[in-house]
């Protein structure tokens, strides 16, 4: 974890919802380490996802710069943010977001679709895109006989979890964003899942931000940040974040 270049730098950011008078996030500063894993503790209202979009490039702040692996991506617009997200960064969304007209196995490949690079690592690593994603599922515990003969919408809540991680790493992105994604998931289930995920991340040598309402995990990881202690605007405007977060998470 000693890169010339951190894997992430946030630095006066601010962000405010069109409907909204006050920022709902207001980081003054934020650096996270090639390589490193790092727990966020969010509660519901604490502004997580709002974070989240904001470095997956999903939303732009009107202030501050968020800088990834070197590139400045506020400064892309949003096709270009849009293709930035698709090559370098992998998303566990917390609904998981798989499209059911598409086979397990096709919505692994997915990010090959969108990204050349991704596509390539994926052909590099497995052979091709299609073992590629058959062997991340394996990694991660779904047994072949669920992923061949299923569709998404016949999987359980924590396999489809599985799934969107499993999606989420192909073609080794080298900053995985992972928002809740234990959730589903009992204690044992929970434990074995983070030994393959971290398993994974290290093979790849990406970084991993991992948010949580779940204070047992933090231990787990490289470090652990309380989002209400990093986000200033939490500290002044709570109600205007529950009120205007909640609604656009």
């Amino acid at each position: 974890m000693n890169s010339k270049e951190p894997a992430l730098q946030l630095h006066d950011v601010q962000f405010t919802w069109p409907s909204g008078s006050e920022p709902v996030i207001d980081i003054p500063q934020l650096q996270i380490e090639q390589g490193e894993r790092v727990f966020v503790r969010g509660a519901s209202g604490s502004g997580k996802t709002t974070l989240l979009s904001l470095i997956a490039a999903i939303l732009k702040p009107q202030r501050g710069s968020i800088v990834i692996n070197a590139i400045d991506i506020t400064a892309k617009d949003a096709p270009q943010s849009d293709q930035f997200r698709a090559d370098h960064i992998g998303l566990v969304f917390q609904q998981f977001n798989l499209l059911p007209f598409l086979s397990v196995t096709e919505n692994v490949q997915l990010p090959c679709k969108f990204s050349a690079a991704r596509r390539k690592k994926a052909v590099a690593n497995g052979g091709s895109s299609a073992k590629e994603a058959e062997r991340l599922l394996d990694a991660m515990q779904l047994p072949k006989k669920v992923y061949s003969n299923s569709s998404t919408m016949q999987l359980s809540v924590g396999q489809q979890q599985r799934v969107a991680v499993a999606r989420a790493l192909i073609g080794s992105p080298k900053l995985v964003i992972a928002d809740e994604p234990t959730s589903a998931l009992d204690s044992d289930a929970r434990d074995a899942f983070l030994k393959l995920l971290f398993r994974e991340i290290e093979q790849s040598a990406a970084t991993l931000l991992f948010v949580s309402h779940d204070p047992a995990l933090a231990t787990r990881f490289d470090r652990n940040i309380d989002l209400r202690s990093l986000n200033q605007a939490s500290k002044d405007t709570d109600n205007q974040i529950d009120s205007t977060d909640s609604t656009h998470a």
